[in-house]
């Protein structure tokens, strides 16, 4: 198969041997697969990753393996479906018994022997083909198209926001940032019943989540931003870069809540103190339940409670053209770009 590996700071095209099979696995022919602000992360090394990353992806089910002492037949009912799937490969999907302390918790998306596609030791969706246990498959609707259904991941990065979150306790919010992830949170709050404000720093950008109902203003200075301090009483910041955090923190009101969503190669500097005096809580927030997300994305109706992400795509790229997808990822006014095997 071919795929795309990382090769320093950049991706190299490479053949491939398709992924071997193990019991309780699925081999998934890939149809579409996003780029997002993490494949960027590993190139300037984060998680020093080798191998081929991407984790945003919509596929169909071509073989299957069933685990010891499960039936074959309902293995293979998963042949033909297609399916987008979780990302963190825990000890079920691995087989390990007994389970790690973290998972016999209930909290599986930190086990401590994990896995992560295309982050942590597990190739990943750019390429023609990928291997994932079943236990981490999810079926798509049929009247959910590609293009929708590979949004299903990061959506449901922003859905994990309602598992951390009362919302009960709050009637404003903002979000730090007009990226890909950024415009997901904000069409999730909003279907939530908050006033949604979204800071960023291109009109474009902003023009879109403005088109999807979300209040924008436009920031102008990269350093320095000129936002209002103490009025948000929940704040998300999903910048993508290292000096989103201490404008995040100006901008959260005193008990108020912080959502920390970047995730970056480096570190932020920082001072803590107004955490402590404002007593602002800190919630750190990666992967979520895919059940609602793809309810979400359940009808191409623009209906409330719906949300429709294909206006973020910007550009689909053929794999073979994943270098200059990567390049065209990091420009400043492009949203989504997706590649197609």
């Amino acid at each position: 198969m071919l795929a795309a590996v990382v090769h320093g700071k950049s991706l190299r095209l490479q053949k491939k041997p398709l992924p071997r099979l193990v019991p309780g696995w699925a081999l998934v022919r890939v149809r579409l697969a996003g780029i997002c602000n993490t494949d960027l992360e590993i190139l300037r090394g984060y998680h020093n990753f080798r191998g081929t990353p991407g984790h945003e992806f919509v596929g169909e089910v071509v073989r299957t393996a069933a685990s010891p002492g499960h039936n074959q037949k309902a293995a293979d009912g998963w042949i033909g479906r297609r399916v987008v799937g979780e990302i963190n490969v825990t000890c079920l999907g691995l087989g390990l018994l007994p389970p790690c302390a973290t998972c016999r918790r209930g909290y599986t998306t930190h086990c401590e022997k994990r896995r992560v596609l295309g982050i942590i030791g597990l190739d990943g969706a750019f390429a023609e083909y990928l291997a994932l246990p079943l236990v981490n498959l999810h079926r798509v609707p049929e009247n959910v198209p590609d293009e929708v259904a590979v949004f299903a991941e990061p959506l449901a990065a922003a859905c994990e926001i309602l598992e951390q979150v009362d919302l009960r306790k709050c009637s404003f919010a903002a979000v730090l940032g007009d990226g890909k992830l950024a415009q997901l949170i904000a069409r999730v709050l909003a279907v939530s019943g908050l006033e949604v404000t979204m800071y960023g720093r291109h009109a474009s950008k902003l023009a879109v989540a403005s088109d999807a109902g979300i209040k924008t203003r436009l920031v102008l200075r990269a350093r320095n931003w000129k936002t209002p301090e103490n009025a948000h009483e929940l704040v998300v910041e999903a910048t993508g870069s290292p000096q989103g955090l201490a404008q995040a923190i100006t901008m959260t009101a005193p008990r108020g809540t912080l959502v920390l969503k970047s995730t970056f190669h480096g570190a932020a500097q920082l001072e803590t103190w107004p955490i402590v005096v404002k007593e602002i809580t800190v919630v750190g927030s990666r992967c979520g339940p895919f059940g609602p997300a793809i309810k979400l994305l359940a009808s191409r109706e623009l209906a409330p409670g719906k949300i429709d992400p294909r206006p973020l795509i910007t550009r689909v790229f053929p794999i073979r053209d994943a270098p200059a997808a990567i390049r065209a990822a990091q420009e400043k006014e492009v949203l989504k770009v997706l590649l197609k095997p």
